[in-house]
């Protein structure tokens, strides 16, 4: 028994230690990944859509509370990328944990489902998870940005909103698609593959046109989202949406099709609220569908076992008023 003890209190540091590495390493590649492209507002440089705290909140809702030193551990692995360690770095660094951390107590304190098949998780997602709890990381970095004077005091509003919806942006956009992934058991059965085959090859060109068109082809985009979400509800749904999102993060940050002759304030404003309400249809809706598919599936399965119970009292009845054949009423053998 003894021997037994030990090596579980010798497992569980192990554990610990391999968990926390795994969270500071995806942490690291989506920086990394929300790095490649930029905007430079006011002086400051954002990333549209920060994939890290979307990553940082399905690590804390599948690990637990424990991983929140690999979070802090990936988020200073960034910031030693980006510059040289420094007093305010510690201000970064409690922002970027507290917030997803923040955001994972609001959720689990309301009973957040990570199956994402109700409309409530959707919107405890969307108003707990992003816009409420990216308030910290965002208000934190742009008061350390001009308590240091690396931005002017009158530019600290615009700044602090692209760090606020770039912060959301990457819960809303990669936290589904984390959840979904993770959720996602083998053997996949794939009945609509044909159509799904389809649907992408009409996403590969017609969301790269849309968003590097300079038409302002972009609302072309979402008859093709409801598509998706009609059909493939939020697997479909918010695969199609992250791609489109990063099309178009990527004709803006290149100044290509609608944002070309925008100034930096207009492509900030014109991307992220594409960006937000791409995501929001996506996930409310296909949110909505598969609630009322699930409503739909109960209502079928309580009238089966209604019919079941109906037809059992049925027979039942049938036998109870039979009358019973004794022994002199069976007609007799004269011969």
């Amino acid at each position: 028994m003894a021997c037994v003890v030990a090596r579980q209190d010798l497992r569980a540091p192990a554990v610990f230690v391999l968990e926390t590495l795994t969270v500071a390493a995806c942490y690291y590649a989506g920086g990394r990944l929300g790095l490649l492209r930029e905007l430079h507002i006011s002086g400051a440089v954002v990333s549209p859509i920060w994939s890290p705290t979307g990553v940082a909140v399905v690590c804390l809702l599948v690990f637990g509370l424990r991983c929140w030193v690999g979070i802090t551990l990936g988020a200073l692995l960034i910031l030693m990328h980006l510059t040289s360690l420094r007093l305010s770095s510690l201000g970064v660094l409690v922002g970027s944990t507290a917030a997803p951390v923040c955001g994972y107590l609001l959720l689990r304190r309301v009973g957040f489902r990570m199956d994402l098949t109700r409309l409530r998780d959707c919107l405890y997602l969307v108003f707990l998870g992003a816009f409420a709890a990216m308030l910290i990381s965002s208000t934190t970095g742009a008061a350390l940005l001009v308590a240091t004077g690396d931005l002017p005091a009158r530019n600290v509003w615009v700044v602090w909103l692209a760090w606020w919806v770039g912060d959301a942006m990457g819960v809303l956009l990669v936290a589904p698609v984390l959840l979904m992934l993770y959720r996602l058991r083998a053997p996949v059965r794939w009945s609509r593959w044909r159509e799904a085959v389809v649907l992408a090859v009409i996403a590969g060109g017609l969301v790269p046109l849309a968003t590097h068109n300079r038409a302002s082809l972009l609302f072309v985009i979402y008859p093709l989202l409801i598509w998706t979400a009609l059909r493939f509800q939020l697997a479909g749904s918010m695969v199609c949406a992250l791609f489109a999102s990063v099309m178009a993060t990527i004709s803006a940050t290149d100044r290509a099709g609608p944002f070309r002759y925008l100034s930096e304030i207009e492509v900030m404003a014109n991307l992220q609220a594409f960006n937000g309400a791409l995501a929001l249809t996506a996930l409310l809706l296909s949110a909505v569908i598969t609630e009322q598919r699930n409503t739909r599936r109960s209502v079928e399965r309580a009238c089966q076992e209604l019919v079941e119970v109906l037809e059992h009292l049925t027979a039942g009845e049938s036998a109870a008023g039979r009358p019973p054949r004794d022994e002199g009423d069976r007609p007799r053998d004269e011969g």
